[in-house]
């Protein structure tokens, strides 16, 4: 499986977001009522608005990134490594324009690879960025291209082997090849709260690369290769 993925043209990549606003009543009122209208046929019947703003970093129109994480393989004396960096911060635009700089510099043939990302990553630094005033690298953009042209690697899609109605979600795949999970201390749920109310970015920032790390182990064993050993793996603060 994926025996013509050249690994080393590979960004390994995961994104934190959260409410543009740690409170529902912050929000200018169109927004609010934007919100209500949008997540009335997903909350329950007893749920108000303000009672599902806890979702709304999951909607680029309501939320904001807070982290990317990116990660790449490489070769060393002949064994493979792995590098994690992040671009981070409470200032979504530049770390937008960061993570835009660095994939400026790279070739247009990089392919991307995350776990949900067709549905979530991919799409959501696309609309933040347009939102932010930001041009999509070419490695982002889609207009225009072929199927086959797109450079999208997705673990989850991966995974379904053509069942569209299947879920499965990262921790999940982990247990299931026996890989650490990432969800060791904080989960996708509580980011909100560790950012808001505990102010805790770096807290953020280790559990965004622990991901970037996990995808990348399921997608080497995809490949039919072996896991990169923790000693070969390097964490940066910067990409």
């Amino acid at each position: 499986m994926l025996k013509g993925v050249n690994l080393n043209k590979v960004f390994v990549i995961d994104i934190e977001t959260v409410p543009q606003y740690e409170h529902f009543e912050e929000m200018p009122i169109p927004f609010q009522q934007l919100w209500e209208r949008k997540t009335r046929s997903l909350r329950r019947e007893e749920q108000t608005a303000d009672d599902f703003y806890e979702r709304a970093g999951i909607w680029a129109e309501f939320g904001k990134v807070i982290c990317i994480s990116v990660g790449f393989f490489y070769n060393n004396l002949g064994k493979q490594h792995f590098r994690v960096g992040s671009h981070f911060g409470d200032n979504e635009r530049e770390i937008l324009l960061s993570f835009n700089k660095l994939l400026n510099e790279q070739p247009s043939d990089l392919l991307f690879c995350a776990h949900n990302g067709k549905e979530f990553d991919y799409p959501y630094l696309c609309r933040r960025m347009l939102i932010n005033g930001i041009e999509i690298p070419k490695q982002l953009e889609l207009t225009g291209k072929r199927p086959w042209e797109i450079n999208h690697l997705d673990t989850m899609e991966l995974w379904k082997f053509g069942d569209y109605k299947n879920y499965t979600s990262l921790n999940l795949l982990a247990a299931v090849f026996n890989i650490p999970t990432p969800k060791d201390d904080i989960d996708g749920s509580m980011v909100k709260n560790v950012y808001y109310v505990e102010n805790d970015l770096q807290r953020i920032v280790t559990y965004c690369q622990k991901d970037v790390i996990t995808t990348a182990q399921i997608l080497l064993r995809f490949k039919g290769l072996d896991t990169i050993p923790e000693e070969n793996i390097t964490l940066v603060t910067s990409c």
